[in-house]
């Protein structure tokens, strides 16, 4: 476990290059928007139970009371005026502060914490107050943008004077440091940042208000469907849709930008599309992907499948305006964003009174979709038969390059197809079946595991991904379960993002492409590589280290 491999020299095209970049950017936004998104569904709970027209209305929580006739004391209140020109004091409540305030702080927290830890979260939540109480929208956009750009400054700050401080002065200095600096970019973006962020969400808004205007909103499909087949939909979703639409809801109420780039229906479609009438070894896929897409959210399962044949890009996006299109004539959208984008998610984001509009744009995308790729799939089955359906291991491979990494659902999907018949038969035909493949790479990354120092006793076990979310948590559970199977159960095992990890853990689990960056967060661990955290032989070596390390410490 000490050997490690030169990863050979890659020659990137400037497109290719490109793509990563904004797969960057769109990561970094994520990094501020998912850890966030509890308060975001809170926040519309909260909306859809208790203002006037949810489904228990509240005058002292929804925020909308008056203050002299129902008489609850204590509650925060403000003055209002009436339809009649009178003036009254009215309950604040919960609905309001939340998206004003709470929101954007968290956001900038979150990215101030990604870009210098606790201290840069700290400072970027006191600069982004000044933003927010500096104009008069929510200031989402301008929460992404200060809370990184505050936490650098104080980053920078700190490095003049690194190492120079007398010993006993540096907490008083650290404490001052933050402090000034904090107060001094509050005051800079109250005045400075917060007209310019203000007027860049104006023009923002009166571009989708210009395309709403048009009956042009369902073309925004044409941008958003294959930017979600190359993952570029986090860059444009949550930088640009879930901002415009939270500040669409405080106006209206709720917003069809959220369903824009969530909506199940088209990815739906086509894995439907493939069931009933795909060949091979996608055909027998299908249906267990549509599944996991419909029910758990997880869109990219149904990217392969575009790959394989891309003409059903044509109708996704057809799918997908279709549903823009259903909730812009009805006037339905949701009150905060649906993530992941589960049918359960959209359903609990739905405002009382949009169910059917939303319901109807769900299903109407799916039918366009299913429709159109039944009929693509239709008139290429002849060639589709001759061919074997297609390499739809080849397809998941391509997926996971534009991700950019592996995927714990692309890997579950890969040897989905690769345990079906169609799949067998493509090996026996010679072709390197998917399931191959991963055994392969994972067999290689093992051997390029990595350690620092001499082995020591293993106590804690962290799993890293981007988001800290999803595919780790589902690393640590299948290395928790094996663990207690083996009677370890003394054994830490968690999930965190990468840019949370400290370096205070025993050993490190990653997926390759994150193990550079994860190393930087923890320098003393020891850092092991996967491809796919849902089945790696690493887990067993893991597991027997720690057993054996058991035995030896047990008395005789």
């Amino acid at each position: 476990m000490s050997a490690t491999t030169a990863e050979a020299p890659r020659t990137v095209s400037r497109g290719k290059a490109a793509q990563v970049r904004v797969q960057r950017l769109g990561a970094f936004l994520s990094s501020m928007i998912m850890p966030n998104l509890p308060a975001f569904l809170a926040w519309g709970l909260i909306t859809s139970l208790f203002i006037a027209v949810g489904w228990t209305p509240n005058p002292i929580l929804g925020g909308y009371g008056n203050a002299d006739v129902i008489g609850w004391q204590g509650a925060a209140t403000a003055l209002a005026q009436a339809e009649d020109g009178t003036t009254f004091q009215q309950y604040v409540g919960l609905v309001g502060p939340m998206i004003t305030y709470l929101l954007p702080l968290l956001i900038a927290n979150a990215g101030g914490r990604v870009v210098y830890g606790d201290r840069g979260a700290v400072v970027a939540s006191i600069a982004a107050l000044g933003m927010i109480v500096g104009s008069a929208v929510p200031m989402f956009l301008g929460a992404m943008i200060v809370g990184p750009a505050a936490a650098w400054v104080i980053k920078k700050v700190d490095a003049l004077w690194a190492g120079k401080i007398k010993a006993g002065f540096e907490m008083l200095v650290d404490m001052f440091a933050a402090g000034i600096v904090g107060a001094a970019l509050a005051v800079l973006a109250f005045f400075g940042i917060a007209p310019i962020v203000s007027s860049l969400s104006r023009f923002l808004e009166s571009v989708v208000g210009w395309l709403a205007d048009n009956n042009l909103l369902p073309v925004m499909s044409i941008i958003v469907e294959p930017a979600k087949v190359l993952f570029l939909n986090n860059a444009i979703g949550n930088g640009v849709l879930v901002p415009l639409g939270a500040q669409q809801t405080v106006a209206e109420g709720q917003s069809l930008l959220y369903l824009v780039e969530s909506n199940p229906g088209p990815g739906l479609g086509i894995l439907l599309a493939f069931t009933f009438f795909g060949v091979g070894a996608a055909k027998s896929s299908a249906p267990g992907a549509a599944v996991v897409q419909f029910l758990g959210g997880i869109h990219e399962v149904y990217f392969p499948f575009v790959l394989m044949k891309p003409a059903l890009i044509l109708a996704a996006i057809a799918g997908g305006a279709t549903g823009v299109a259903t909730n812009m004539v009805l006037g339905t959208g949701l009150r905060g964003p649906a993530a992941p984008g589960s049918i359960i998610a959209v359903l609990a984001a739905t405002p009382r009174g949009a169910f059917v509009g939303v319901i109807l744009s769900v299903v109407l995308s799916f039918t366009v979709t299913f429709l159109i790729a039944a009929v693509i799939l239709r008139a290429s089955r002849k060639r589709d038969l001759e061919t074997g359906g297609g390499d739809l291991g080849a397809a998941i491979a391509q997926t996971e390059s534009n991700k950019g990494r592996s995927s714990a659902a692309l890997g579950a999907l890969a040897g989905a197809g690769a345990a079906s018949p169609a799949g067998t038969g493509q090996a026996a035909d010679g072709a390197v079946t998917t399931n191959d493949a991963v055994t392969t790479n994972d067999v290689t990354t093992n051997d390029a595991v990595t350690t620092n120092g001499a082995a020591t006793p293993i106590r804690s076990i962290v799993f890293a991904c981007d988001a800290g979310m999803g595919s780790s948590a589902m690393g640590a559970s299948i290395l928790r379960d094996k663990l207690k199977k083996a009677g370890r159960t003394d054994v830490t095992v968690v999930n965190t993002a990468v840019a949370r990890l400290e370096d205070d853990v025993d050993l490190v689990i990653t997926q390759r492409e994150l193990t550079d960056r994860a190393r930087r967060h923890a320098p003393s661990a020891r850092h092991v590589s996967v491809d796919n955290f849902l089945s790696s032989p690493v887990y067993d070596d893991v597991v027997r280290e720690v057993r054996a390390a058991g035995t030896e410490a047990a008395p005789a």
